[in-house]
């Protein structure tokens, strides 16, 4: 997308029209640091969790300790999550960034060590907790200093781009932890996962110390507020601004689906066909089309069409939903992965180019820190009501009537937008 070489070798044009015509990325040097930390962590974090759960079935043999490890990474986030928007809002950003990442890298390593040497098992989902626990500040910090860094009409576009990053290490993070587990085992996967924090920790610091990362300004005589008091202030910001609770509504319906997914996909490889290794395929077709979502979200027209542009990303998710659901062939269930993928990461390039705009800067961090954690529960959520839709309606009732109820609210949405434009018609010329 950012090709600059393709002008960089146009014979005859001047330099002038050559600077005119390269893209920029927004936020110039700070944001493009914070996206490369991003894109090396994220990678990073899939490698890790693909060589972590081989690690503990190849040393028990059961699915039971893989989701009390599966669960032990995202439960953390999920209880303690809020907290980070707390620290976000107290300490300096870019250090809490750092100590993240170094705490991080540390736990990896000791983690590698309980892979090499034989340690017991259970030392894998408690380090694995731990991470998680550790970088419950970093999400929070991100989208505060990203707000920042760069100005109010390009947060649409660098939100699909971190959006793009994490879509795309959805892709590339578990083929790399693949194709390390069979070159070198999990031990090695995983301190490779080490080395990917210190080089985020690395690109931060990078970045020049200054206001960007400091927390919000409090007035001298003011008491430091409770820990509790921090949290209240935060849930009555996303209170006060009702479009930040219809996205993160919208945000956490997405998740659910996204948590329906990772049961149906696997019932869903074996119907087509895909064998084995179907599941792996068909998430990464849903990644491929995170990513070119991503993209489109960019310049979907921003927070000020939020309505208009999720009830299109709705239905498409509801679409690729009926065509998984469908199943004729691998090639058919690709198509939807990658279809409903596409509309699925619309609500986070959505919420993350939006929230900015309708909360204050001194709460910015504390209501992100609320979001993330509601929005990983709507994939508990979703994964755990994908058991009995199965048992009751079969893989394709599943996914179709999952598909109906996303379609729902999205002419729902529709409706609004229609009942909104109507009222500003009537407004406008009323002799109508």
């Amino acid at each position: 997308m950012w090709n600059v070489g393709a002008y960089a070798h146009a014979p005859g044009m001047p330099t002038s029209a050559l600077s005119s015509r390269r893209p920029r990325l927004p936020g110039g040097r700070p944001f493009a640091l914070l996206l490369g930390s991003l894109a090396v962590s994220s990678c990073g974090d899939w490698l890790y969790n693909v060589a972590l759960l081989a690690l503990v079935y190849q040393r028990t043999g059961s699915a039971t300790w893989v989701a009390i490890t599966t669960a032990a990474r995202v439960i953390p986030m999920v209880v303690i999550g809020p907290l980070g928007g707390v620290a976000a809002d107290r300490h300096d950003r870019r250090r809490l960034i750092i100590a993240a990442d170094l705490i991080r890298a540390a736990l990896m390593v000791a983690l590698a060590g309980v892979a090499a040497a034989g340690l017991p098992i259970l030392l894998a989902p408690v380090l694995a907790a731990a991470a998680t626990a550790a970088g419950t500040v970093a999400p929070p910090c991100v989208a505060a200093c990203t707000a920042r860094f760069v100005d109010a009409d390009e947060l649409p576009r660098a939100s699909a781009l971190r959006a793009t990053v994490g879509q795309t290490a959805i892709v590339v993070g578990p083929a790399l932890g693949a194709a390390v587990l069979i070159a070198s085992g999990p031990s090695m996967a995983i301190l490779l996962n080490a080395l990917t924090f210190l080089g985020s920790a690395i690109a931060i610091r990078a970045i020049a110390p200054g206001p960007a990362f400091a927390p919000p300004a409090r007035e001298a005589e003011a008491p430091t507020p409770s820990l509790v008091g921090d949290l209240t202030t935060g849930v009555r910001a996303l209170r006060g601004a009702p479009v930040a609770i219809r996205l993160l509504a919208a945000d956490i319906l997405c998740s659910a689906v996204y948590g329906v997914l990772t049961v149906t996909l696997v019932l869903a490889s074996r119907e087509v066909g895909a064998g084995g290794g179907g599941y792996g395929v068909l998430l990464g077709a849903v990644g491929v089309g995170g990513v070119i979502g991503a993209s489109l979200a960019g310049r979907a027209g921003g927070p000020a069409h939020w309505r208009r542009t999720m009830a299109v990303a709705l239905l498409v998710v509801s679409v690729g939903l009926a065509t998984l659901g469908a199943m004729p062939s691998l090639a058919g269930a690709l198509a939807g992965a990658v279809i409903a993928g596409g509309g699925m990461v619309v609500s986070e390039v959505l919420s993350d180019a939006t929230l900015p705009t309708l909360l204050a800067d001194d709460v910015l961090a504390r209501a992100y820190g609320l979001v993330m954690p509601t929005s990983l529960g709507g994939i508990v959520a979703g994964s755990l009501v994908a058991g009995p839709l199965v048992s009751l309606l079969g893989v394709q009732g599943a996914l179709t009537i999952t598909g109906l109820a996303v379609a729902s609210v999205a002419a729902l949405l529709a409706r609004h937008q229609s009942a909104a434009v109507t009222s500003v018609v009537e407004a406008s010329f009323p002799a109508l």
